[in-house]
């Protein structure tokens, strides 16, 4: 039964609350990467792992989400949730080692799973069936908007205070949401109980996933084969997602129903969700990172530099629902917002060492139109011929994906910066001999500035050549983060013909999920 009045609307901003809370921090920690490296001593392969291990245990979560919701009530998942989401968040502010962190990390995103999918249903049970619509588009808005504001509330954050209060100002508003949530929020019936559990579908899973990430992040450090534990990782993760497919497709009762991939819009569509989630959160990743290390961006400089296209997208989101509803196609949606991430990508890899902040403004709003181009478009092409009980069922594994997507882009460009920065340093290096004359002009410039400062002969030389190194390995960095830039536009582009691959259908309703 749907709500009315002042109940609907607090329903819906605690549900939208709680679910930005899980959102934001999908990407509010990637601001204070360098801060926390040097605060525990980590590299940056380790450190992916507090936003991986995040993405990977929400991918685990989210398709046993209804029926947990279903077992013990929609409220009581909901709410249980928010609570160990919120204590998480002040044993991650607390956390004295890498280990620590990244496994409350983990439990974060267990938990945060856990509230995107339940809010989704709860706003569809509290808003009316002819007003869905609205209700859906509110939370995409939250969807797109959550993991492009984080770092701009990660950058005030730093500039105040330590890391731990990205992690600490969860904890206020995760007490609002729950007092909301315990005050308003109706109860629901637990009818799933007595039906058994596919605890080997969830244990296949979590090795099939977890394998996975581990090898796409240790690989390169190990030289990737030469490693015997990289080898059964590898063999893990294919023989674990094999069992994971034939066991959800033969039991009763599966966690995932694979049989609703027959519907190609729906098989296209989680590919698509996947490039999504991957452009998504990979760059979201990689550009703070690129900013603050190589740029010299202070975090709160950095944060700032995503409001402009934070505020695009909310603008643009409403026009969204409209132009479906009015028949045009969510391809060409989708194809304009993929090739304005093209763009994006394709100006963020004409940087300089001498960019500013407001080199970034314009590339970022492109990427915020973008994003709001993309999120309902594919989403609505993705469960358009889903019914009744496909529907919730669709929207799990296509959450799924999306997160998916957004771990293997994190690891995968984290991987690429690791390997890429190798040769681009090996070329540069063949440049720095006493045979190119452009390099001993360059030399004896500097050694002149340095004895003009008092320095002797041999200091100033030794102090030229430092220079030049730290040339090379700034040079070098800039190369390697342009190479990501092109990676992951070029995967968004060629993935648009994907698109056309799905039904056009006019006059399509946004997609609601019903867990």
């Amino acid at each position: 039964m749907a709500e009315v009045g002042f109940k609907k609307w607090i329903i819906t901003f605690t549900v939208i609350t709680a679910s930005l809370l899980e959102l934001i921090d999908t990407t509010i920690v990637n601001v204070a990467i360098p801060q926390i490296q040097g605060n525990l001593g980590a590299t940056l392969e380790d450190v992916a792992w507090l936003s991986t291990g995040y993405a990977v245990a929400n991918v685990i979560i989210l398709p046993m989400s209804g029926w947990l919701g279903s077992r013990f009530g929609r409220k009581n998942y909901f709410l249980t949730s928010i609570i160990v989401f919120t204590l998480v968040s002040f044993l991650c502010g607390n956390a004295t080692s890498l280990e620590e962190l990244i496994l409350f990390r983990i439990l974060q995103g267990l938990a945060g799973g856990g509230l995107i999918s339940t809010a989704q249903a709860i706003l569809i049970e509290t808003w009316p069936r002819e007003d869905v619509g609205i209700a859906t588009a509110l939370f995409g808005l939250g969807a797109v908007v959550g993991p492009t504001i984080g770092p701009t509330i990660g950058g005030y954050i730093l500039e105040i205070a330590d890391w731990p209060w990205i992690f600490y100002v969860n904890i206020p508003v995760g007490i609002l949401a729950a007092y909301c949530t315990i005050t308003f929020i109706r109860e629901t019936p637990k009818d799933g109980k007595g039906k058994p559990v596919d605890w080997y579908g969830i244990g296949l899973l979590a090795v099939a996933v977890g394998s996975l990430q581990t090898l796409l992040e240790k690989g390169e450090s190990e030289d990737w084969f030469a490693a015997p534990y990289i080898v059964m990782l590898a063999v893990t993760s294919v023989v674990g997602l094999l069992l994971f497919i034939w066991r959800e497709l033969s039991t009763d009762h599966p966690i995932v129903n694979f049989k609703i991939m027959r519907h190609r819009s729906f098989s296209i569509g989680m590919f698509t969700s996947f490039i999504l989630g991957f452009g998504l959160y990979g760059s979201v990743f990689v550009f703070p990172i690129f900013a603050q290390n190589l740029l010299g961006f202070t975090p709160l400089q950095t944060g700032k530099l995503f409001i402009a296209g934070g505020i695009c997208t909310i603008a643009m989101m409403p026009f969204i629902g409209i132009m479906l509803k009015k028949g045009v196609p969510a391809q060409f949606m989708a194809t304009g917002g993929m090739f304005l991430f093209f763009l994006f990508c394709y100006m963020l890899s004409k940087s300089t060492l001498s960019s500013g902040t407001g080199d970034f403004f314009w590339p970022l709003v492109i990427r915020g139109f973008g994003m709001a181009l993309l999120f309902v478009p594919l989403t609505t092409l993705a469960v358009q011929d889903l019914k009744g009980a496909e529907i919730g069922q669709g929207s799990g594994l296509n959450n799924m994906s999306r997160q998916l997507g957004g771990s293997f882009g994190i690891a995968a460009l984290t991987t690429l910066i690791h390997v890429r920065q190798g040769f681009h340093r090996s070329n540069l290096v063949t440049n720095v001999s006493e045979y190119n004359p452009a390099f001993m002009e360059k030399v004896n410039v500097l050694i002149n500035s340095f004895m003009a400062k008092g320095a002797s002969y041999l200091d100033a030389k030794l102090m030229a050549m430092k220079a030049i190194e730290g040339s090379v390995i700034k040079q070098t960095m800039l190369l390697t983060y342009s190479d990501a830039y092109w990676v992951a536009g070029l995967i968004m582009l060629c993935s648009i013909p994907l698109l056309y691959l799905q039904k056009f259908k006019k006059n399509t309703n946004i997609p609601v999920d019903a867990h």
